[in-house]
């Protein structure tokens, strides 16, 4: 279960009924010669609690304040009207700095007015337009700008949190809402509080949720209008371990189904021997907060546990007595194997059948993840071939699953409805987070735990934007280029510019490429706020370095170079002269372009994704790996080489618009002048 919160940080006496929000917020395949598929790491706990804050809103008029209202900024307040119950069918325009336009809601007794909410004004509809017959549009007016800030829980919350957000706010307890409701409440309100049962979209955003997950809160929609989210991360993390050790004991001594069969009046012993643990090798699948809890527990019974994890640094690792391998090390080696990584784009689906063909026969699997990690078909398969012994699974794909699932129903599954974190320590843990992250968003700090960006003045966006693309596809395109079971650790970036130290400033650079890095390969969110916060929590050393460059200093930065040292590489090619992984670009025109991996001088365009050759320097290469290419439909936008000297090694760099197939590539791979390559998705 999981919590959100919204915060409108300031709110207008009276809100046109046309008010608009302009702003915007700028934000493999196995092969002798390929660099193979990046893997991510495990997903999140369950409980969730997040933030949204109304940061800065807009009316064709005027600017609202973007943090505490200050008097100058707000319109005067219109006559008292008369009174007015918010009853019955009358209409109203929710005034929420989400909406791009009002949406027409209804008020009903089941949604009074707060005490803070003196009364309501009548305006005509219609833009200025004051027809008679026109319907009339209803807008809250706060009565005083002194009152207290008004919080909205609108799924249950432990009494502790709630006793802390009393002592600071005025709180409204109400469940249950219809879309139309929470709407309409939220037009109220200065922050939200929701659990993962209540989505939080485009007409209803701003908030903070309890837990770490945030499936049901429409981020980007958040951020284009100024929300800011936060959630509470760590305090299910042990909760979530416990369950996850729970069902490995369980599932490998047949607990629950040997429960069923006695409560069915069988005595069954024979059937239900199940198997030790003791000696036995867990592969925990993401080292984050959850996974190294389950492997420290796992370590006191008896197992040998391993983990993958692309990011972890091994120094954690071993100080839990735990091995950090490959993807496929750990699930060809493991006995038991406990799921702990994000749900992303690169690892949905990620145990297949491709993979479950990879693992010892008899391998017993726990998820306390995300259920979307696991093909479900596949594991059903896999189960029926003998492939998979067990299985015990907290989450799934769609949930609930269907009554008639073939895998819930499969007798060698043990199965629990997502209570990862359901214990009442963890409940009362994340409402008291949730709660201080709320209070600390209302009075204006800045939150550790926030999910997305604020906002940054529209000026340095301006000027900074193709940059801060640059920098967070740099990070990402060097995060790929890591390869074996060694963790990213230390990190170098260089800014090379013609401006004076402190004319540039690099918070929102470092923080998209500390984006770009941890982002593929974790369930972190990273922004302005939290990018350092998230850095140093996960043993991330990022050093900067500026090259003062003589000419204008019209244009804010000439390059960025981004160095990660100390690892291995997929494309052995990047490794530069002095041992780093290193990738450099710039942006030309307007357009992030990648002009330097390892010692070898390119030119990509960074749009789409890209395909690196080393090759033997010769005629007639481009053409052989652009008919590929073509005879696939896969379209090139770019293709760039970069050598050494004639007829040596170079690196040729080719962008495209399409994901081409594994097959597509194996042609590539299969050219004999080609030494390595590597697909990289931006």
């Amino acid at each position: 279960m999981s919590w959100w919160a919204l915060f409108c940080l300031g709110k207008q006496n009276q809100i046109s009924s046309s008010s608009s929000s302009p702003h915007t917020y700028f934000q493999g395949v196995p092969h002798p010669k390929a660099g193979g598929l990046s893997h991510q790491t495990p997903p999140p706990p369950t409980p969730e609690s997040f933030a949204f804050s109304f940061s800065s809103f807009r009316t064709p008029h005027r600017p609202l304040y973007t943090r505490a209202p200050t008097l100058a900024h707000l319109p005067p307040p219109p006559p008292p009207p008369p009174p007015m119950a918010a009853t019955g069918s009358l209409r109203a325009a929710a005034a929420s700095p989400s909406l791009s336009r009002p949406t027409q809601l209804s008020l009903s007794s089941r949604l009074p007015l707060h005490p803070s909410f003196s009364s309501v004004s009548l305006l005509p509809r219609g833009g200025g337009r004051h027809h008679a017959a026109a319907p009339l549009v209803a807008v809250v007016v706060r009565s005083s700008l002194d009152a207290k800030p008004t919080v909205l829980v609108a799924e249950k919350l432990g009494e502790a949190g709630l006793a802390l957000l009393k002592g600071f706010a005025n709180v409204d307890c109400s469940y249950n809402l219809s879309p139309e409701e929470l709407c309409t409440k939220i037009s109220l309100c200065d922050a939200l509080i929701v659990r993962s049962g209540t989505k939080v979209n485009r007409e209803a955003e701003g908030g903070g949720r309890a837990g770490v997950g945030i499936d049901n809160v429409d981020l980007s929609a958040a951020t284009e209008h100024g929300c800011l989210v936060v959630n509470a991360p760590t305090a299910n993390t042990v909760a979530a371990a416990e369950h996850g050790i729970a069902l490995l004991a369980a599932m490998a001594r047949n607990v629950a189904q040997a429960d069923a069969s006695v409560k069915a009046g069988k005595w069954q012993r024979n059937k239900y021997v199940g198997v030790s643990l003791v000696g036995k090798t867990l592969a925990v699948m993401g080292f984050g907060k959850v996974g190294s809890e389950v492997a420290r527990r796992a370590k006191g019974l008896g197992m040998h546990v391993i983990a993958h994890d692309p990011y972890a640094p091994a120094d954690r690792a071993r100080a839990v007595g735990v091995d950090l391998v490959s993807f496929d090390a750990a699930v060809s080696t493991a006995d038991f194997i406990s799921l702990h990584m994000p749900l992303t784009p690169a690892t949905s689906k990620i145990l297949n059948d491709e993979n479950f063909a990879k693992m010892k026969k008899g391998v017993r699997i726990v998820n306390v993840a995300r259920g979307g990690v696991i093909d479900e078909e596949a594991l059903v398969r896999a189960l029926d071939a003998g492939i998979v012994a067990q299985a015990a699974l907290d989450v799934f794909t769609e949930e609930p699953p269907a009554k008639d699932s073939k895998l819930v129903q499969h007798e060698r599954v043990t199965v629990t409805p997502h209570l990862g974190a359901s214990t009442m320590e963890a409940q009362e843990g994340v409402a008291i987070e949730i709660a201080e992250a709320v209070i600390g968003a209302l009075k204006g700090e800045l939150a550790a735990t926030a999910v997305n960006a604020p906002m940054v003045p529209a000026e340095v966006l301006t000027e900074l934007k193709p940059y801060v693309v640059l920098a967070e596809k740099l990070g990402r395109l060097a995060v790929q280029l890591v390869g074996g079971g060694s963790g990213v650790k230390t990190i170098k970036v260089t800014y090379a510019s013609a401006r004076a130290p402190d004319d540039l400033d690099t918070r929102l650079l470092r923080a998209m490429i500390t984006k770009g890095i941890i982002e593929p390969i974790s369930n972190v969110f990273v922004n302005l706020v939290n990018a350092d916060f998230t850095a140093k929590q996960r043993g991330l050393r990022i050093t900067e370095e500026r090259v003062i460059l003589d000419g204008s200093p019209e244009s804010p930065l000439e390059f960025i170079q981004v160095q990660i040292a100390n690892v291995e590489s997929r494309f052995a090619s990047a490794i530069s002269d002095s041992g780093e992984i290193t990738v450099e670009g710039r942006v030309k025109d307007g357009i992030p372009h990648l002009t330097k991996v390892g010692s070898f001088e390119v030119d990509v365009s960074l749009e789409g994704s890209i395909i690196l050759c080393r090759q033997v320097d010769q005629p007639g290469m481009i053409g052989r790996v652009g008919s590929i290419l073509g005879e696939e439909n896969v379209n090139v936008s770019f293709m760039s080489v970069g050598r050494i000297a004639p007829r040596k090694h170079a690196v040729m760099a080719i962008g495209v618009d399409e994901q081409p197939s594994k097959e597509t590539l194996k042609k590539i791979g299969d050219i004999s002048a080609i030494e390595e390559f590597v697909f990289l998705k931006l």
